[in-house]
């Protein structure tokens, strides 16, 4: 394969230096991925499935109400349908409530399923720290087996525990989403039982979400995994994914990991935010008649219209509720506990400080639950970690946290954050300034239909892998023209010589609104794509910023 000096000079800059890695990183059939076995207590626990399906027990797949979560659960449902497709009475799951139950394990959805019958639990994408509930479901008389990728820093979970992230794991990549885990597990279960490999290809869609949704890097084995799902997502194999594709707007036959990550993601999403992430698990699953799935469309897509209304009231309720801060702590008793995630985000982005919104917690009188979202430089885990005795629940990473405390306590943390927040700044302060970075500068000669074709090479795009971003030096701006309602949007042509580009700035419009009416020249910053418009293919430049 011939390669473009651009591509190349875009892959130094990702670490992919030799020809070998090249070729992998280039490859439409990438072939880097490990094997399952080398995963803590894997052997073990694909064992522990196949002698309790032997021996006639019924199994509860117990997941989580996120992307991840509703893919790992369908993805082990489908897997383990076919080991017990003589008894599928047997075999059933299960997804904790957001509100009224929350993340992981719980003692009552424990005794629920023990009261039904069930004699294994197998989690997807929770339980590394569950100790308790473990225990308590031992006592109750069932196995337990975890399938997790959380950060375990905490009690572990004293049971089978399948996790790349569990202290001693030798597995070579530790980035696995929760779906990825258990499609490794689904890897193990179609070896030892001799089921066709077709078992593993059919869900690869669902491993491809479920790494995008939940926001893990797309490279090493990620990338090979997401490849090859967005391969069978393009080829509609699973009729109710086809059919939200189809709802939600995209091309059938043309999605890409963008598509993934801000239209499929968010619908999945919405059935949990909103209500019950049951809904999503059912129209992955189900095989059912075209109007069942029209129906569990047309409710998702409500649903996620609802998503965004309340979205919208929840983030201009926080924002008047906002005091100007290093560190954004609101307490906003209207916010919704599915939305604000989302909305502390937003205003995380809006501020670019770190935010953490907390609310009543639903059916707990006296406590409150808290989201948090932070900017790059700012470890949100360690800050709220070094106030842990304030919390009752706590988890989560460096860039995103959730919490429930006492009412009581409010202030107090609230206290401790902006004062923790002022010795960071003290010791850095440049740490609220936005870091405009670009991969590389283009002439406006560079700038082609063919190059932005080549640049397709290095999808698929996200995390860990993002878009290349380029800078476009002294050029003239002209024929400006809003879009919107409010005119946030804005459409404009890039002239250099006889080079036409046509340009387009979302969400910034106003912000930048005098440089696209002054006539003089500037830099912009931004990506380049290509976009099918009324069966025409045509380039634009996406701009991301605009320098004087």
């Amino acid at each position: 394969m011939e390669i473009n000096n651009i591509i190349k000079t875009l892959l130094s800059k990702r670490g992919i230096d030799s020809e070998e890695e090249i070729q992998e990183f280039l490859s439409p059939k990438p072939r880097k991925t490990y094997d399952p076995l080398l995963l803590p207590d894997m052997e073990a626990g694909a064992d522990l499935i196949l002698h309790e399906i032997r021996n006639g027990s019924r199994i509860m797949i117990y997941g989580d109400y996120d992307a991840d979560g509703i893919t790992a659960t369908t993805l082990m449902m489908s897997v383990l349908g076919h080991l017990m497709k003589d008894r599928p009475e047997d075999l059933d799951y299960y997804i904790p409530s957001r509100f009224g139950e929350g993340y992981g394990l719980n003692p009552e959805a424990i005794r629920f399923i023990h009261d039904k019958g069930f004699d294994l639990i197998v989690t997807v994408d929770c339980g590394s720290v569950s100790k308790d509930e473990v225990r308590y479901a031992e006592e109750l008389g069932m196995k337990v087996l975890v399938t997790d990728h959380h950060t375990i820093t905490d009690t572990m979970a004293e049971c089978l525990l399948i996790n790349p992230k569990k202290p001693g794991s030798e597995y070579p990549f530790k980035e696995l989403c929760g779906c990825g885990v258990a499609f490794k597990l689904a890897q193990t279960l179609q070896k030892k039982a001799g089921l066709p490999k077709s078992i593993l290809s059919e869900v690869l869609d669902l491993v491809a979400i479920g790494t995008i949704g939940d926001i893990m890097p797309l490279v090493d084995e990620n990338r090979t995994l997401v490849k090859y799902g967005l391969k069978v997502i393009n080829q509609g194999m699973r009729p109710g994914l086809k059919k939200l594709i189809a709802g939600a707007g995209l091309t059938p036959g043309n999605v890409s990991s963008e598509n993934v990550g801000f239209i499929i993601v968010p619908h999945l999403n919405a059935s949990g935010r909103i209500e019950d992430a049951s809904l999503a698990v059912k129209l992955l699953l189900s095989e059912g008649n075209d109007r069942e799935l029209s129906d569990i469309v047309d409710d998702i897509i409500f649903k996620n219209k609802e998503r965004k209304r309340i979205q919208t009231e929840t983030y201009r309720s926080c924002m008047e509720l906002a005091e100007n801060e290093d560190f954004m702590i609101i307490r906003c008793d209207d916010a919704h506990e599915g939305i604000a995630g989302i909305v502390a985000g937003k205003i995380k982005d809006h501020f670019y400080r770190p935010t953490v919104i907390c609310m009543p917690s639903q059916g707990e009188e006296g406590l409150l639950k808290g989201t948090g979202r932070s900017i790059e430089g700012i470890n949100l885990y360690e800050m709220l970690k070094k106030h842990e005795e304030l919390f009752i629940k706590f988890g989560g990473h460096s860039g995103a946290c959730g919490f429930t405390m006492k009412e009581e306590d409010f202030e107090e943390l609230k206290e401790g954050l902006i004062r923790d927040i002022g010795v960071i700044k003290g010791s850095d302060p440049e740490v609220f300034e936005k870091k405009y970075l670009w991969d590389m500068d283009l002439d406006p000669d560079e700038v082609t239909p063919e190059l932005a074709d080549k640049l397709e090479l290095l999808s698929p795009f996200g995390n860990g892998n993002p878009k290349p971003v380029f800078r476009i030096r002294n050029v003239r701006l002209r024929d400006a023209r809003y879009m919107g309602a409010d005119g946030k949007h804005a459409r404009f042509t890039v002239h250099e010589g006889s080079r036409y580009i046509n340009c387009v700035l979302f969400n910034k419009a106003e912000e930048y609104s005098c440089m696209l009416n002054d006539g003089e020249k500037h830099d912009i910053a931004g990506s380049l794509e290509t976009q099918f418009w009324q069966g025409q293919k045509r380039m634009q430049f996406i701009v991301e910023n605009m320098i004087d």
